[in-house]
């Protein structure tokens, strides 16, 4: 757990957290209100040489979601801010934790999608085509499912888009060949079953290209 800093506090408890849970963000509240973040860079930044944490300026004051939000906000909302941790907010707008981008990698990397074995399939197809219905309808006719999927930018080519998906079985010869016979791009294909560390590596990239 991410404990929160008050404004009044000094910096040098601000150090010393940061030292002690290794970590180079904290949250800041006051009177259980999220008042923003307080960075590493901040406290070693020469031009800012102030007394208590409250008068350095704090970044981050969006960086929250709902507690009932999905991860997929929680991810969306640090890309935007360019920060690790996304304070949680209830109802009332009263501060209730903060939760890393680390913490939402290692749930994503146990959910049931990730850790069940088989093999991921990328496509490349233009935006105005992109149907999943359609293109569940061509797996599932050759004996898989989609357990998950994502859509990507194709650097290359703004009208085209990346779309990978996470099938339940390892064998994607059919499949393949089924989505080649409908007018799809298969990008690439890995049939691995993913241990803990391919999958953590692969969510990390993930990161990266949210430059998070």
């Amino acid at each position: 757990m991410i404990p929160p800093l008050k404004p009044t506090d000094d910096i040098g408890k601000a150090k010393l957290w940061m030292d002690e849970l290794r970590l180079s963000q904290l949250p800041v509240v006051a009177e259980n209100r999220f008042m923003g973040i307080i960075t590493e860079e901040m406290l070693f930044d020469d031009a800012l040489r102030f007394t208590n944490v409250g008068e350095y300026p704090l970044t981050g004051e969006n960086c929250q979601v709902s507690e009932f939000s999905h991860y997929y906000d929680v991810l969306k909302m640090a890309s935007v801010e360019g920060l690790r941790i996304v304070a949680i907010i209830d109802d009332l707008g009263h501060y209730v934790g903060v939760i890393s981008t680390e913490d939402v990698v290692e749930a994503f990397a146990k959910s049931s999608s990730v850790i069940t074995p088989g093999a991921i399939l990328t496509l490349k197809l233009k935006a105005i085509d992109y149907s999943l219905s359609e293109i569940s309808r061509l797996v599932e006719a050759n004996d898989a499912k989609i357990l998950a999927s994502y859509i990507s930018e194709y650097i290359d080519d703004p009208s085209k888009i990346l779309l990978t998906l996470k099938l339940n079985v390892e064998d994607t010869g059919r499949v393949v060949a089924s989505l080649g016979n409908h007018g799809f791009t298969i990008e690439s294909s890995f049939n691995t079953v993913a241990d803990d560390d391919q999958d953590r590596e692969r969510l990390d990239i993930f990161l990266k290209y949210l430059k998070i």
